[in-house]
């Protein structure tokens, strides 16, 4: 949506997390420019990124030249005002092209005209600068920044919303971010994945505690499910085991909605549940692959990410189990608990499960 003619971006389904990424180069001639993908047709058209049809392209060859010029105006002022740019502690002013403007979406073979999908700011910098940090408003949600003097290899930061980067030193080599850095800002990444942003995992955790009227079984079903998707996350990544999203999400989704309606039906926890939970897991697994996907990890960054972002998901369902606990657990024993508790909360997550069933599988049609 549009407000106060600035684009927010929205995740386009439950495993989005909301990635922009930014790759700024620092030139020999004192010039620097930073390059990110942005999808400008959707800004243009006001729709979500990564939803433009074919249809929607024929609707922005049809805009009038007044109106389209003025929402290309509204994308540069966006990223003059919500990007900051600093050279030691100072904002610099920059400049906003459209590299690619008016090549097709698809390729210049397609028909219909098209701004691009590449946003360059651009400058100079000021003389004798020996530092820069990068700031984007929660806009642009998590960012991967990657830093590079012209001809040199870069380095690449995580930011967290709304987060500063680290100073990228301009006048000498920089130390190299320490490993046990780069695992913290994945346990970020992997908690914030859970709590708030997961809400479908969320609803899986508490279908989980619903039936588990005893810690030990609900700490062996959690148990099951993050090694589980341990697994999957790692073959992913790795490029052992893949399946495309339009499958995966449906599935997730019917995964919720099943464990909740088992509570409805079942009394107690039936021998066969770890395994059911094991057998989700892995799907859940690949949904979490999703999301490093998108982060174009390096060779050398696989091992952190991994480890850090199991961590910090491992670390947002035991705290969404701690919740649920503080909310209702002090009346597992109650003779009601199960009529007032278990039954309504389970046949509500059944239905938000149904519901995704059913929009994700026609996003995937």
């Amino acid at each position: 949506m549009v407000i106060g003619g600035v684009f927010w971006v929205r995740p386009g389904h439950c495993h989005d997390v909301d990635f922009s990424s930014f790759s700024v180069v620092f030139m020999e001639d004192g010039t620097y420019r930073l390059d990110v993908e942005w999808d400008a047709d959707a800004f243009l058209l006001d729709v979500k990124p990564g939803h433009v049809e074919e249809e929607d392209l024929l609707r922005l060859g049809l805009m009038a030249e007044i109106a389209r010029e003025a929402r290309l105006q509204a994308l540069r002022r966006m990223f003059q005002v919500r990007i900051k740019l600093r050279f030691d502690g100072e904002i610099v002013r920059h400049e906003v092209a459209l590299p690619n403007l008016g090549e097709g979406r698809w390729g210049s073979e397609e028909p219909g005209p098209s701004p691009g999908k590449l946003v360059r700011l651009e400058g100079v910098m000021p003389e004798g600068a020996r530092s820069f940090v990068f700031w984007a408003s929660r806009s642009f949600g998590v960012v991967t920044l990657s830093l590079s003097r012209e001809g040199e290899e870069s380095e690449r930061q995580i930011l967290q919303v709304s987060d500063r980067s680290d100073p990228f030193l301009l006048d000498r080599p920089r130390a190299k971010r320490s490993w046990l850095r780069s695992v913290f800002d994945f346990v970020v990444l992997g908690f914030e994945h859970i709590l708030p942003k997961g809400l479908d995992h969320i609803l899986f955790v508490l279908g989980l505690f619903f039936l588990g009227l005893k810690l030990k079984p609900l700490l062996w079903q959690v148990t099951a499910f993050t090694i589980a998707h341990s697994v999957t996350l790692g073959l992913s990544m790795y490029g052992v085991v893949s399946l495309p999203s339009s499958i995966v999400e449906p599935l997730i989704a019917l995964s919720i909605a099943y464990v909740a309606i088992e509570n409805i039906f079942t009394v107690e926890l039936k021998p066969w549940r770890p395994t059911v939970v094991f057998t989700f897991g892995l799907l859940h697994g690949l949904g979490f692959a999703g999301v490093l996907s998108e982060l174009g990890l390096p060779s050398g960054e696989f091992v952190a990410g991994l480890i850090g972002f199991n961590v910090g998901v491992e670390l947002g369902q035991l705290t969404v189990i701690g919740l649920a606990f503080l909310g209702v657990g002090w009346f597992r024993g109650k003779a009601w608990y199960r009529s007032r508790v278990i039954i309504p909360a389970s046949a509500l997550i059944a239905l938000a499960g149904i519901y995704w069933v059913i929009e994700r599988t026609l996003l995937a049609s």
